[in-house]
């Protein structure tokens, strides 16, 4: 009798204990994405703001008129959460294979460091070093490999330059809680029954490592998404994407259900890493 009381008065209390958290969740997320939902299927009134009737015009003008803008963003997020693959495994494991305790600290800190620096601040440092002027196009002259300065501002790729050192740190940092909790023993048993560093890595490593991969990447993907501050400074038109136009809708003279309807598609593909994400961790 005791135990089942005790046991009744610990369900109790996590239950209170989880009120906060479920208020926080139900008005600051779960109803603001209602009414953006409900606002999507309105048409456009007076000065952008929303009317009946309800229409589905939004979404097919989002796939039709902005169909460029939408492959783009996930052309840009896709490259931009493959090169902070590339780079960030191969970081991560020097870090935890090559270097002491204390290096391995510092070697984290380093990593964090960027974000004690304002990331608008960073961007515009960017600007400075991709510019018709700035330090990279000067070196490159300097050097003799360019001899006018190259249109590196205002691309694809100063966005996804930007993108890339903004969220590399996501992609370092859980890889390396995984290849921290690896077990090197099996690596010296992949090598003892003939396996080289490849096959080792491929078919032990990796696999055993995939969670913080995984993460990682979901990680990248979801902002670089959704990302408007870096393309809108380093990319200009060249490098529109649809947080962009979300922003430009919702400014004093947009259009206020067209900008919905572009955040709900937007918020649909940002599920779709995460349902694989779940999914792929449930496997595991």
């Amino acid at each position: 009798m005791a135990v089942r009381v005790t046991t009744q008065v610990r369900k109790q209390t996590g239950t209170l204990l989880a009120v906060p958290a479920l208020f926080w969740l139900v008005f600051f997320f779960i109803i603001p994405v209602l009414l953006v939902a409900v606002i999507s299927l309105m048409s456009r009134g007076s000065g952008g703001s929303p009317e009946l009737p309800l229409t589905f015009a939004h979404y097919q003008r989002t796939f039709s008129t902005f169909g460029i803008v939408l492959q783009r963003s996930l052309g840009i997020a896709f490259w931009t959460t493959l090169v902070c693959l590339l780079m960030g495994y191969p970081l991560a494991l020097f870090i935890r294979t090559r270097q002491s305790a204390a290096m391995r600290r510092l070697a984290l800190f380093l990593i964090i460091l960027p974000f004690w620096t304002n990331f608008l601040v960073r961007t515009y440092a960017w600007r400075m070093l991709l510019g018709r002027e700035g330090v990279i196009n000067a070196a490159l002259q300097g050097i003799g490999l360019s001899g006018e300065p190259l249109q590196l501002l205002n691309t694809e790729f100063a966005v996804m330059v930007g993108l890339v050192y903004g969220f590399l740190p996501f992609m370092v940092l859980p890889i390396y809680a995984s290849v921290e909790r690896f077990d090197f023993h099996f690596a010296e048993a992949a090598y003892d029954l003939g396996a080289n560093k490849w096959q080792m890595f491929l078919r032990i490593m990796l696999p055993m490592t995939m969670p913080g991969v995984l993460a990682g990447c979901v990680l990248v993907f979801i902002p670089a998404i959704g990302a408007f501050v870096t393309p809108d400074l380093l990319g200009g038109r060249q490098g529109l994407m649809i947080g962009n136009l979300i922003h430009s809708q919702f400014g004093a003279t947009g259009n206020l259900p067209l900008g919905a309807a572009m955040s709900m598609v937007m918020l649909s593909l940002v599920l779709i890493p995460l349902v694989i994400y779940v999914r792929m961790g449930r496997e595991k």
